[in-house]
């Protein structure tokens, strides 16, 4: 048996699968004889390949090497391993193997990347105006995620918020993580907060800082999308950012407030809480001032401290902090 074959319709040599875990046609023919004849030895070996004896002995060397042959032992010579053992294990190396040549594939595309950049800077960034545009851009990033998407949101929202939610809940579908820091004063808009809330319930994780810098998307740490220019009058634009220097120092921005941001949850095996009391604990728990909870709940600020003093007598708290605390501890923000 040969290492190739004869394609029948176009009779043209096609390569053996052996060539796949790199055996070579001759080694392949000696592995077969092996196989067929296991105790004729290396002399017999030759005489059925119509090899030299010295180039047996240099193919059984290398069978060895790839795991086809056993070593001689004190029952006798070279043995072949069970080809089902063998040929599996020569499967699992290659796959590491091409494993390893894709991470490197990766590192030497990074080299690639920076040489263009150095080549041309322009190709760093590319500016799309209008919100017609930077909406295609935004879907395009967010179908291109394979790992995380991190994002800030903050006032203000020059764009209706209903495609980037579609967006974001196709992607938690498809088991991308997510992660949302959101600004307390946009959060103050209770379509902003209803949103957030929905979005968590989905499966972002999503935390909160009294403000955010800026409007920010990053998808894998390579790619960002982020504000240029803003207008009332709906002339904006934004600029998309590709791997370099600059998308990691923004992944680096996104990891220090995510450290420093406070959860926000959805009120959760909360035993004994009205409505009402599920929202003020999520209200409480996003950093709100009291007057925007007063106007999400619909109360006087009066009304909304003495309920945040009776959940904290509820829960033997004596401050806001131990409130907030002690809710997180028993699942309810």
């Amino acid at each position: 048996m040969v290492n190739t074959a004869y394609d029948t319709a176009g009779q043209t040599p096609a390569a053996s699968p052996w060539a796949a875990v790199g055996v070579s046609a001759f080694d392949e023919l000696l592995y077969q004889a092996i196989l067929n004849q296991p105790d004729a030895g290396a002399a017999g070996w030759a005489l059925l390949t119509g090899a030299s004896p010295g180039r047996v002995r240099e193919a059984c060397n290398r069978l060895l090497t790839l795991g086809l042959l056993q070593p001689p032992d004190s029952m006798g010579g070279l043995r072949a391993v069970d080809p089902r053992v063998a040929i599996r294990a020569l499967i699992r190396r290659r796959e590491t193997e091409s494993e390893l040549l894709a991470a490197t594939a990766e590192e030497m595309a990074t080299a690639y990347e920076a040489g263009l950049l150095r080549e041309e800077p322009s190709r760093l960034v590319e500016v799309a105006s209008g919100e017609g545009a930077i909406a295609a851009r935004l879907e395009e990033m967010y179908a291109r995620a394979e790992h995380e998407v991190c994002l800030f949101d903050t006032p203000p929202y020059l764009a209706p918020a209903g495609p980037q939610v579609d967006l974001q809940a196709d992607l938690l579908s498809r088991g991308i993580l997510s992660r949302g820091i959101y600004s307390a004063t946009g959060l103050e808009d209770p379509k902003i907060l209803s949103r957030a809330f929905r979005m968590v319930e989905l499966g972002e994780q999503a935390r909160v800082l009294p403000s955010v810098p800026l409007k920010l998307l990053v998808v894998d740490g390579c790619r960002a999308l982020l504000p240029l220019t803003a207008s009332a009058a709906g002339g904006y634009c934004a600029v998309v950012v590709w791997h370099s220097a600059v998308t990691e120092a923004l992944q680096k921005l996104f990891e220090l407030a995510w450290q420093q941001a406070a959860p926000l949850g959805q009120a959760v095996d909360a035993g004994g809480l009205s409505e009402s009391e599920r929202t003020l604990t999520r209200l409480l728990a996003a950093g709100m001032k009291d007057e925007a909870v007063a106007r999400h709940l619909g109360v006087s600020l009066r009304t909304l401290r003495r309920r945040v003093s009776e959940l904290q007598e509820r829960l033997g708290a004596a401050s806001r902090f131990q409130l907030g605390m002690r809710a997180s501890q028993r699942g309810w923000v």
